[in-house]
């Protein structure tokens, strides 16, 4: 029988029961807790915090329903600080997660950025990375343009989930709009960490889904719903907003 609490960081673990839904999850789908000498929630996003952890499935509304029902008070059995900033303490680190490993494959030599620059890239890439305050109909022009030119012909992966300056910190240089990845195994670790923080962030599994009318199948390419069915605000998905922004070509 899969235990909520586990005993401390285990690799060889591939499943676990998240302590708010009961479900038996696979790691990859799921969140590890600790708790502080004084009593504070960690985020264990990389789950090897020493210490007893706690399991919740990783999506933002699960972890909001722990802290309401004191999961965290009830599985560690000593007073806990777990209030509602755990959400976005935990959201904020599974994006920094995601910008440090699209830092390393800048470094790697991984990462193409400009829009003229990656039109002409020889394929195949595995993913192109677009910022989500950049122009709408520039981002659908470059995908349309990147059509079948990831592995073994297929589309590359749209990540739409960071801001031009965040893209830029990672890139080094002052705003990124358009990025595109090539093949790499740090590519892959990247695009795995960044569909982690979407699906966090999405309520849901974070799945390709087909751009209408352009571009490839991206993640996330439309506003998806929660398991509720309604819509949430597309700037928590990172999906473009529709804004209308003036063309850009970063």
């Amino acid at each position: 029988m899969e235990e909520a609490l586990d005993d401390g960081p285990d690799r060889n673990t591939r499943t676990r029961l998240c302590a708010a839904t009961r479900e038996i999850r696979p790691v990859d789908q799921l969140l590890r807790f600790v708790r502080a000498p004084d009593g504070l929630v960690v985020p264990d996003i990389r789950n090897r915090l020493p210490g007893r952890g706690v399991w919740i499935t990783a999506r933002r509304e699960t972890l909001r329903q722990a802290i309401e029902r004191k999961v965290f008070t009830r599985h560690f059995r000593q007073p806990v600080i777990a209030t509602t900033d755990l959400i976005d303490r935990t959201a904020d680190l599974l994006r920094q997660d995601a910008l440090q490993m699209l830092a390393l494959c800048n470094k790697a030599g991984a990462v193409t950025s400009g829009f003229a620059k990656i039109e002409g890239m020889r394929p195949p890439f595995l993913a192109l990375v677009q910022a989500r305050d950049g122009s709408d109909a520039e981002k659908l022009r470059l995908q349309g343009l990147c059509r079948g030119r990831g592995p073994r012909r297929t589309d590359p992966k749209v990540i739409l989930a960071f801001a031009s300056d965040e893209l830029g910190l990672s890139i080094g240089r002052e705003h990124v709009i358009h990025a595109a990845l090539s093949v790499h195994d740090a590519a892959s670790v990247f695009v795995e960490r960044a569909l982690r923080f979407i699906e966090f962030q999405a309520h849901g599994p974070a799945v390709p889904q087909a751009v209408p009318d352009a571009g490839p199948h991206g993640v996330p390419a439309s506003p998806l719903q929660d398991e509720g069915g309604a819509t949430p605000d597309p700037s928590s998905l990172g999906a473009s907003s529709g804004t209308g922004n003036p063309p850009a070509r970063g």
